[in-house]
């Protein structure tokens, strides 16, 4: 089987590709840094070196592949997070049909059921809106619950501030998941290709409490009486303002913690009851962050 991936060497593509290697397939992967071209090859795959914002190079990657892992990557210097979201699914939806693929699986989130009111994720509903109105075209659009490496973030403010927060309280019941996991499963997805039709497939690796992750997060590093604080929703954005995020992004962001504290953006993935199909839980990613937070 061919296979092409976006999303370079990040934290899912990479061991994505090295599965899916392993298991004697052919691995592509897109990247658009001429310094990931060696460190690919190692891998065992094809480096496409170009730029997914070019329709014809897109059109040229996908052709005669079996399979695509779409992702859109994020983005920092851009003035408008949407419309940057939805080039890159037109892009994609594009190639598609261009290229003849028929078998897409697709990085989407939890939330994305809402279709607009969840920051970020509105660019990945619309990816799967276009990538519905594709006929003859299997897609799996895995939808993750809020990553671990997420709270990465909190570690200047630990660090300046000797608190944790957002805009949800600290009793908010907030699903993760584990790169890691989403990996494993896009993988399993990939190599069976038994989907049909366009389907969702929900994963998660834990649920905790904010006052839980904070705990077992402080913990790690060797820190006691971190308290987790509650931040209004403007207090929210001027931080992230101030920590030198675009308006854009840290508008989506701070829209993405309304959408999380008002119960709606994890509301069809409980409503689902999907099963937790990650493995990781928060003590063992605790142990990532600690690493991070003393480096």
């Amino acid at each position: 089987m061919k296979y092409v991936l976006t999303g370079s060497l990040g934290h899912i593509s990479r061991p994505l590709a090295k599965k899916l290697i392993a298991a004697g397939h052919t691995v592509s992967i897109i990247t658009s840094k001429e310094a990931n071209t060696e460190p690919i090859k190692e891998l065992g795959a094809t480096a496409l070196t170009g730029n997914i914002e070019d329709i014809v190079f897109l059109q040229e990657v996908f052709k005669g592949a079996d399979a695509v892992y779409l992702m859109i990557p994020p983005k920092w210097d851009i003035s408008d997070w949407f419309a940057y979201q939805k080039k890159i699914a037109d892009n994609y939806a594009e190639a598609i049909e261009k290229g003849n693929v028929k078998n897409v699986v697709v990085l989407s989130s939890i939330g994305a059921h809402m279709g607009t009111g969840a920051g970020p994720v509105d660019g990945l509903a619309y990816l799967e809106s276009k990538i519905n109105e594709l006929k003859n075209v299997n897609a799996l659009y895995l939808r993750p619950s809020y990553f671990y490496y997420n709270l990465l973030s909190m570690i200047p403010l630990i660090k300046t501030s000797g608190i944790m927060g957002s805009n949800q309280p600290g009793d908010y019941s907030l699903s993760l998941t584990h790169p890691n996991d989403i990996a494993t499963i896009a993988a399993q997805k990939l190599l069976d290709l038994n989907f049909t039709g366009k389907d969702v497939v929900y994963i998660s690796s834990d649920e905790r409490t904010w006052a839980d992750i904070t705990n077992t997060l402080t913990q790690s590093i060797g820190k006691t009486n971190i308290p987790w604080i509650e931040f209004t929703d403007q207090q929210s954005l001027e931080g992230m303002l101030q920590a030198g995020l675009p308006e854009t992004i840290a508008k989506g962001y701070t829209n993405m913690g309304i959408a999380l504290r008002s119960g709606e953006m994890q509301a069809d993935y409980h409503k689902q009851n999907a099963p937790q199909l990650g493995k990781i839980k928060l003590e063992d990613f605790a142990k990532e962050f600690a690493i991070a937070f003393n480096n």
